[in-house]
C-alpha cells in the first residue's frame, strides 16, 4: 500500500509541473517576441536585468522539463508493475454442445434447433 501513495504523489507532482510548464514556456520571448511582449515581458528586464529574465526562464523551463521526464518514468514504472484488470475477469463457460442443448430442452421442444414444427 504504500507504493500506492508514492503514485499519488507522483500524479499530483506531474500535474502541477504540467501546469507550471504552460506559463513559463509562453511567457518567453521567442522569434517575435512571442506571448511575454504582449503581457508586459519587455518589463521584465528591469526586475531580472537585461538579460536575466531569459537565463531565468530558460533554466526554470530546464529544471521543470527534467522533473517532468522523471515523473512521466516513475509513472510508467509503477503502471508497469501493477496488476493487469484482465487477470480479475472469470473465464467464459465453453459453448454448449447441440446435443447438451436437446437434452436440457423440455421433451416437446427437443427439435433441432432452428427448424420449426407445425401442429395441423
Amino acid at each position: 500500500m504504500p507504493w500506492r501513495s508514492m503514485e499519488t504523489v507522483l500524479y499530483i507532482v506531474h500535474v502541477l509541473v504540467c501546469l507550471g510548464l504552460l506559463p513559463v514556456i509562453l511567457l518567453q520571448s521567442g522569434k517575435g517576441g512571442g506571448v511575454s511582449a504582449v503581457f508586459g515581458g519587455g518589463g521584465a528586464g528591469t526586475v531580472f536585468g537585461s538579460r536575466g529574465a531569459s537565463n531565468f526562464l530558460t533554466r526554470l523551463t530546464s529544471i521543470a522539463a527534467v522533473v517532468f521526464m522523471c515523473t512521466s518514468l516513475g509513472l510508467s514504472w509503477y503502471s508497469s508493475r501493477s496488476r493487469s484488470v484482465v487477470g480479475d475477469v472469470a473465464p467464459a463457460p465453453p459453448p454448449a454442445s447441440t446435443e447438451q442443448l436437446q437434452q436440457a430442452a423440455p421433451p416437446d421442444q427437443a427439435a433441432a434447433p432452428g427448424t420449426a414444427t407445425t401442429a395441423q
